[in-house]
């Protein structure tokens, strides 16, 4: 970090918070953050975060060890609130000391903080990392006892809000970043954006979509080339067709998959309208859509059919690089920014 000074000064906070060498969060991409990429971003001085999603417990509790054996660094586990077996995981992460759990997905269950921080005794203290789309949720997420924030704009890819990034950064950090702990996410592509964040007070950022082709990312080759292609434009929110069915906005390059989940809510709302289905159903229907989707893109490649969920900053994504040499790169454009 002595590379960095005037970064590594601004980013304190947030290195300590989270026991890295620099603040900068890989976001958590099902498929994508899994062993190989978490421990390279690690290894490589970041923080690593394993994206849970819909696995189980048992999957969870072997890709924690998996990434172990890859790294000695601090990594964190993103665990979804409405998961199912939300508090078996909690328990998963428990048993392996996890050090950071970020919960992604809506407001964290009741007993859900305190089930991840009451895993002080067996695995240190852990620290609770929760999102907020608002300012109003934000004060009320760090009162119920999330030690730290991400707010992520709508640049992002994969779930997003409403809200663009430079906005929430301006309406929260003058708020909160003075007494707490504020990570800024959602189409960050180069270190100058990092440093402007910096500066306005934020502990450190998070970025996902640069990280999604690094040379560690297990993501097939089509998908990653589907990203090198790819414009800022083409990197689009999926639209809601019924208020009944609610969509969380996905942001995913525009493809013959994003027409078809369009059609696929107009086919559920009409299984509504039929009675054939009820409220819970419908709504699961909708979620399911995009799981078999993400894995069709990532793993298989079909990233026509697929979901190849990426933020706007995708237009930055040139090449296939090392994790460590894409933070050496933000780190670099960042120092210089803050040195002028």
């Amino acid at each position: 970090m002595n590379h960095y000074p005037h970064t590594a000064a601004m980013m304190q906070r947030g290195t300590d918070f989270l026991g890295c060498e620099t603040a900068i969060l890989c976001g958590a991409m099902s498929w994508v953050s899994e062993r190989n990429l978490v421990a390279a971003i690690s290894n490589a001085g970041g923080f690593g975060v394993i994206a849970c999603g819909a696995m189980t417990p048992e999957l969870l509790d072997t890709e924690i060890a998996a990434t172990k054996a890859l790294t000695t660094k601090p990594f964190g586990v993103n665990l979804i609130t409405m998961h199912p077996a939300l508090f078996d995981l909690i328990a998963v992460c428990r048993k392996h000391g996890v050090t950071h759990v970020v919960l992604a997905g809506g407001i964290p269950p009741k007993g859900s903080v305190e089930a991840i921080k009451g895993s002080g005794k067996d695995g240190g203290d852990t620290k609770v990392i929760c999102f907020a789309p608002t300012l109003a949720l934000a004060k009320k997420l760090l009162r119920s006892g999330a030690d730290a924030m991400v707010i992520e704009g709508m640049e992002a890819g994969g779930h997003i809000g409403p809200v663009s990034t430079s906005v929430l950064a301006q309406e929260i950090l003058p708020e909160l970043a003075s007494e707490h702990l504020i990570f800024v996410a959602g189409g960050i592509g180069r270190g100058e954006a990092i440093a402007s964040y910096l500066e306005m007070g934020a502990a450190g950022v998070q970025l996902g979509t640069r990280f999604a082709c690094a040379t560690e990312s297990i993501a097939h080759p089509d998908f990653k080339k589907a990203f090198f292609r790819a414009s800022a434009r083409e990197a689009v929110a999926s639209v809601q067709v019924d208020p009944r069915l609610p969509v969380i906005p996905v942001r995913a390059l525009k493809n013959k998959g994003t027409e078809e989940f369009t059609a696929k809510q107009r086919e559920v709302a009409a299984l509504l309208d039929a009675g054939s289905v009820d409220m819970g159903e419908a709504q699961l229907q909708i979620e399911h859509f995009w799981a078999g989707a993400l894995r069709r893109a990532v793993i298989d490649g079909d990233v026509e059919n697929g979901s190849v969920m990426a933020g706007q900053s995708v237009g930055m994504v040139k090449s296939e690089e090392p994790a460590a040499d894409i933070i050496a790169e933000l780190m670099t454009q960042c120092e210089a920014a803050l040195a002028r």
